[in-house]
């Protein structure tokens, strides 16, 4: 049988052979779409095991020109990362799909690719309109595994791996990324352009409200509903890990509260530092801005979803209120 995927037929059955067993016989491969950072296909086989084959190719990534322009202290992409990242959540009691194998040669390909856990459920979203005792019960574990995470600490940020020490606060590297969210983004849009000065100015006010600390929780890093999977245990599951590190948590939480909404009341943590959340939200609705017109012109395939992106958050930070 033949596939349409980065791998071909044979180089799948063989990869796929060598990790489980020769009785493990591929019947069908199909991409599940979403992603804007890596390929995602679903395997099945004869014997009625499933699993995912990640591929991360940068040629089909759409946010391409800003990784190979990233600094390497600052990058959330790659197989490397996601290796790491895997076992060290899983080592820490945080729920994230099994890594069967990763494979790095670059023998064949100029790309990672790694075979994944199946989870068998949904995202998180769909459960936003589930029956009111399920929900519940599901947002509370959410919570629950989120104030776990956020409570593993050290006093350095950085990838988990990083054992450096730190030049400057973290919310500065925000602050960089946010000025250059706002500078690509008035470049390709008239209102911001002409509000320019004073979004920067507000950008400027919220970051000389914060205090200095020196501890740092484990974070994901990009955390939406779309990023968490529930399987048929209601049992839920972190996904797209790549970017997970230590930071300050109310960069999370603000970012929580944007892709959750109402639903943001299960993760809500009392003891968080309020000019900091309001310093990050601002920081993420440029950010997110940005990222829509990215998207908007590097031909994401849902290009009203990537204009209605830009137009909202856009929207936020002309309106800000904290």
């Amino acid at each position: 049988m033949k596939f349409e995927a980065h791998l071909t037929s044979e180089q799948l059955q063989n990869y796929v052979a060598k990790v489980f067993g020769a009785g493990y016989r591929v019947e069908g491969i199909a991409r599940l779409h979403g992603g804007a950072q890596k390929v995602v296909y679903k395997i099945d086989c004869t014997n009625g095991f499933s699993c995912v084959l990640y591929v991360w190719d940068l040629s089909q990534n759409y946010f391409k020109e800003d990784i190979l322009n990233e600094p390497a202290f600052q990058q959330s992409y790659g197989g490397g990362l996601f290796a790491m990242n895997n076992r060290y959540l899983r080592q820490r009691g945080i729920r994230t799909p099994e890594l069967y194998d990763m494979n790095r040669d670059r023998d064949w390909h100029a790309f990672d690719y790694a075979l994944v856990e199946y989870v068998h459920g949904q995202k998180a979203q769909a459960y936003f309109q589930e029956e009111t005792t399920v929900r519940h019960e599901l947002f509370q574990r959410v919570g629950d595994m989120l104030s776990e995470m956020h409570a593993i600490e050290r006093d350095v940020y950085g990838a988990a791996d990083y054992s450096g020490s730190n030049d400057k606060p973290c919310y500065e590297l925000q602050r960089e990324h946010a000025k250059m969210s706002l500078e690509y983004a008035s470049r390709h849009m008239v209102s911001v352009r002409d509000n320019y000065s004073r979004l920067l100015d507000k950008l400027d006010e919220l970051e000389a409200a914060i205090q200095p600390r020196s501890h740092y929780g484990l974070i994901h890093g990009e955390l939406g509903p779309d990023h968490i999977l529930v399987d048929d245990q209601l049992q839920p599951y972190l996904i797209d890990i790549e970017g997970a590190g230590y930071f300050d948590i109310e960069h999370e939480h603000s970012f929580l509260g944007i892709r959750f909404g109402e639903y943001y009341r299960y993760l809500e943590n009392n003891n968080l530092d309020t000019n900091r959340m309001a310093f990050y939200r601002y920081c993420h609705h440029l950010s997110l801005t940005s990222g829509g017109l990215k998207l908007l012109h590097r031909n994401f395939p849902d290009q009203s979803f990537a204009k209605g992106l830009a137009d909202y958050h856009s929207r936020c930070a002309f309106e800000w209120k904290a």
